[in-house]
């Protein structure tokens, strides 16, 4: 609070250097602990938290004792905590410091969920990053970064990293690693950063333009399952217990970065099929008699990509319908997606509740009003239609109308631990346990 008021009377170019001191003071302080470890950072738009999940569990399979920090926990070895900052690169001193406890407890890798917010701030300076992942990209804080474009530069200057000096490890020099998604837009522009070794990773067709450039990890016969996603790879079968098709490519992710590190497929294998969901992303909170998921989405590309998830696996036979509980986040940013989230929900839902998500100062109602304009462009009946401003009285409304068979789908939060509203409040919050408290009243 006190900081928006200091930025609004201080020139620009201060508070670029407020924010590009810290980082640099930290890593001083804790004596450069990034260039004793070897160092991934996972930037795009969707999957960041997943692949620095999966990623973490394969490291950890192959018996490396691994550090991980996401949107969703910090992770040094076995100490688990979660993120209870509502924010995924952490300022200040603090990303430094985690850095460093990494290190006293020897962890020999520590995967980074790196955010074009936390590059803008400078907070991936002085990281000394080995291996750097691209998931995707589609528009995202636009607002903020001023246009798409630059909204990709500040992704790529996590790929120009990689151009620091050699790092010698146990006597052996670690090579730079850049891994691509190849079927996303915007593949040319990250390939073309300098790396030691490039691997790409697609799903059939094969990108063959990219043969030479790059070393391909191509899934092969790909199918998305009611139960989670099947895929080859050479001569291993993957079963994972994910859903969606974007999974598949999370896994390719996290895959690539265990090849890169002489890691087999078998152990890859063995290390995803362990995992059951991650928190809060098309997390299944209640199975029966009806279905509730939640998840974080809340771009229009990740919306829809879980709306069509749910649509794919619900009983069309049965009649069976898809309920949905939707916000938009606050404080000005990226006001263009609040009616194209509207849009998308009124595509494929039955029945819509639009409500609170993490408004911020801005007038809650003034949001919701931005999405109902993208829900009324599309004629949806109004009686199918809610607006709830209280986010626990509108996962309330959804429970009680859902019927056997149904499935209600709450986005926009996931696992965050946090509403944040006016005046810098911040409301312990869980859309999980709300939908359980609620629930047990049924």
């Amino acid at each position: 609070m006190i900081f928006n008021i200091f930025r609004k009377f201080v020139p620009s170019f201060l508070i670029d250097w407020y924010h590009f001191l810290f980082p640099a003071l930290g890593a001083f302080l804790y004596g450069f602990p990034s260039k004793k470890m070897i160092i991934i950072g996972v930037t795009g738009t969707s999957g960041k938290s997943t692949v620095v999940n999966l990623t973490t569990k394969i490291l950890e399979e192959a018996g490396y004792k691994v550090a991980s920090l996401s949107s969703i926990k910090f992770k040094i070895g076995q100490k688990i905590w979660s993120n209870i900052l509502k924010m995924t690169m952490p300022g200040r001193l603090r990303l430094q410091r985690f850095l460093k406890e990494a290190l006293d407890t020897n962890c020999q890798y520590v995967v980074l969920e790196v955010t074009s917010e936390g590059i803008k701030q400078h907070r991936h300076r002085f990281i000394d990053f080995d291996i750097v992942v691209f998931t995707n990209l589609t528009p995202e804080h636009i607002e903020a970064h001023g246009s798409f474009e630059k909204y990709r530069e500040a992704k790529g200057k996590l790929f120009q990293s990689l151009k620091s000096r050699v790092k010698i490890l146990n006597d052996k020099e670690i090579k730079k690693v850049n891994i691509v998604n190849l079927d996303d837009e915007n593949t040319e522009y990250f390939l073309n950063f300098p790396a030691d070794k490039k691997i790409g990773f697609t799903t059939p067709p094969q990108k063959k333009v990219y043969r030479g450039r790059a070393s391909v990890i191509e899934a092969e016969n790909v199918q998305v399952l009611h139960s989670g996603i099947r895929f080859s790879l050479k001569e291993e079968e993957f079963n994972l217990k994910l859903l969606g098709e974007f999974n598949i490519y999370n896994a390719l992710a996290a895959i690539c970065v265990g090849l890169s590190q002489e890691i087999d497929l078998g152990t890859c294998k063995s290390a995803l099929e362990k995992i059951e969901g991650i928190p809060g992303r098309m997390e299944i909170v209640i199975k029966s008699p009806f279905k509730v998921f939640v998840d974080y989405a809340h771009t229009p590309a990740a919306l829809e990509k879980v709306y069509q998830i749910i649509q794919e696996t619900r009983n069309k036979k049965q009649e069976t319908r898809m309920i949905c509980v939707l916000g938009a986040c606050g404080g000005g940013r990226d006001k263009w997606k609040r009616p194209v989230l509207g849009e998308l929900a009124a595509k494929y839902c039955n029945e819509i509740i639009i409500t609170n998500e993490d408004p911020y100062d801005e007038d809650p109602f003034q949001i919701l009003s931005m999405i109902k304009s993208g829900i009324s462009k599309s004629q949806f009946p109004t009686s199918n239609f809610y607006k709830i401003s209280d986010r626990r009285e509108a996962i309330k409304k959804a429970l009680n109308l859902v019927r056997k068979g149904d499935t209600v789908i709450i986005t926009g939060k996931g696992c965050e631990p946090w509403m944040c509203v006016a005046s810098g409040k911040k409301i312990r919050w869980d859309d999980r346990k709300i939908v359980k408290e609620e629930f047990e009243k049924l």
